[in-house]
């Protein structure tokens, strides 16, 4: 999936859509998405100017983005149906590695369980192979 089929499952946009390409989709399984990391995001201005490292909150939210595709995708559903998946908690989240400008962060979620419009997804971020940060992720489909 290329950004314009990815703004038509995802209502965020600059600067907080953290999905630049989704690499690969299997419905009902797993996704594999791609967050290209730049100097120029607005983020890098404060944290920290000498040291630019991606917020750990926003790693997670990249994560979160792309397992939102992968259930919207799915579930036959986009927000322009009145849909959106909430990202409504994280479990054993962990960060291993600091993502720095330049780098390409390899977002990876596989659905884990889904109830009661509660989707619990297994994910992982990744750079060069190297895990960066990891854990579950928990979303609420809900009606706009």
């Amino acid at each position: 999936m290329k950004i314009d089929e990815i703004r038509e499952y995802l209502p965020h946009r600059y600067p907080f859509l953290l999905v630049d390409r989704v690499i690969e989709i299997n419905l009902g399984q797993n996704i594999t998405a791609i967050k290209n990391v730049s100097i120029n995001e607005p983020y890098f201005t404060g944290h920290f100017p000498e040291l630019p490292i991606m917020p750990g909150v926003l790693i997670i939210e990249a994560m979160a983005q792309a397992a939102g595709i992968l259930g919207f995708k799915t579930a036959g559903k986009k927000p322009a149906d009145g849909s959106i998946y909430m990202f409504v908690g994280a479990d054993k989240m962990r960060f291993k590695k600091s993502v720095v400008p330049g780098d390409q962060l390899v977002l990876h979620a596989e659905i884990i369980s889904t109830r009661q419009g509660i989707w619990k997804f297994g994910c992982r971020a990744e750079v060069n192979g190297v895990i960066a940060a990891k854990g579950g992720i928990l979303c609420a489909d809900r009606k706009i």
